[in-house]
């Protein structure tokens, strides 16, 4: 083994617990918090938060832990036997498909909400929230059946079919190569580009609606007083930048890796440096999966009170249950 990789890889197992360690705690945090319906968020924007959490969740779950601990830590188990790991990579895959897709469909629902208000009351609501991510989601696990069936058994011992190997033929064979490019157009390509556009858009619109707005209270009262509306829209974008942007930061090493793998074409010929550029992608990815609990506590201030009240509900409780007994 290369000693550059060696050493990223010694690195990484570690990075991996981390993740794990952090993710699965604080997106359970953020679904029971957020499902309590007590942030102060609209309906429509609570149930995107809680499917986004609940995505992220089950990717560090058949990502981070079965996946990459597994394979660091615990090899040589039930997980390795073929159908076994065939069916977990098709987990693995949806589970990502539908935290980038549900970040997707949030930007374009503030996107609505922002940028067209007469389609704002028709679309922003819980119930199509609902369909949206209902139908996200079956359109992501019917998207990824078929990699099912692109495993075949490293070795059988005992007529036990053992590990996971692509088939012969999936980099070869013309539908199979044609699935594995739209699989990566879906995931991350489109998403990525579709985030962007949407976001320029949303801020060509405030720009002018602000610009619109000032005007008319400079002409009405003569100065600048506070706009509750601007001041409520400003902390509804503060809250789609920074999980939009967050996608973006941490997908841009896997977006650069595609692009990069298209015009080279150079398949899997890739030396020590590029191996670890695309190692790092993936960490960033799965990582990508941890953090959106840390924005909401630093851009939603009732997100924060509900956290307190949970941390102090405990401590509260014992003090209330001693002073019961001892008065």
């Amino acid at each position: 083994m290369p000693a550059m990789l060696e050493r990223y890889w010694s690195v990484e197992k570690i990075l991996y617990v981390f993740i794990a360690i952090i993710g699965v705690p604080v997106n359970l945090v953020a679904i029971v918090i957020l499902s309590r319906g007590k942030c102060g968020l609209s309906t429509c924007t609570t149930r995107y938060l809680v499917a986004m959490a609940a995505a992220d969740l089950l990717t560090n779950v058949t990502e981070v832990i079965l996946s990459q601990i597994h394979e660091y830590y615990f090899p040589l188990n039930f997980l390795d036997i073929t159908p076994v790991c065939s069916v977990s990579a098709v987990l693995r895959f949806t589970a990502t498909d539908c935290s980038v897709w549900f970040t997707v469909a949030f930007t374009f629902d503030r996107f609505v909400a922002i940028c067209c208000q007469k389609l704002k009351t028709k679309y922003c609501t819980g119930k199509t929230a609902a369909v949206v991510l209902t139908t996200t989601g079956v359109l992501s696990c019917l998207k990824n059946i078929p990699r099912y069936f692109t495993r075949e058994p490293w070795e059988i011992i005992d007529n036990v079919p053992w590990f996971c190997n692509l088939i012969d033929n999936y980099l070869t064979d013309p539908g199979w190569v044609v699935y594995d490019w739209l699989d990566t157009v879906l995931t991350p390509f489109l998403p990525f580009a579709g985030i962007l556009l949407l976001n320029a858009l949303t801020v060509r619109h405030i720009l002018v609606a602000s610009r619109v707005r000032k005007g008319l209270k400079g002409h009405s009262k003569g100065e600048n007083g506070s706009d509750p509306e601007m001041e409520s829209r400003r902390r509804s974008v503060v809250l789609l930048f920074t999980l939009s942007g967050n996608f973006i930061l941490l997908w841009m090493t896997v977006v650069v890796n595609f692009i990069y793998y298209q015009v080279s074409g150079k398949g899997l010929d890739f030396n020590d440096s590029e191996w670890i550029f695309i190692y790092v992608g993936a960490l960033l990815r799965d990582f990508s999966c941890c953090t959106n609990t840390f924005i909401y506590a630093v851009t939603q201030s009732k997100f924060r009170e509900q956290i307190i009240s949970a941390v102090k509900y405990p401590v509260t409780s014992v003090i209330q249950f001693i002073n019961k007994y001892a008065s």
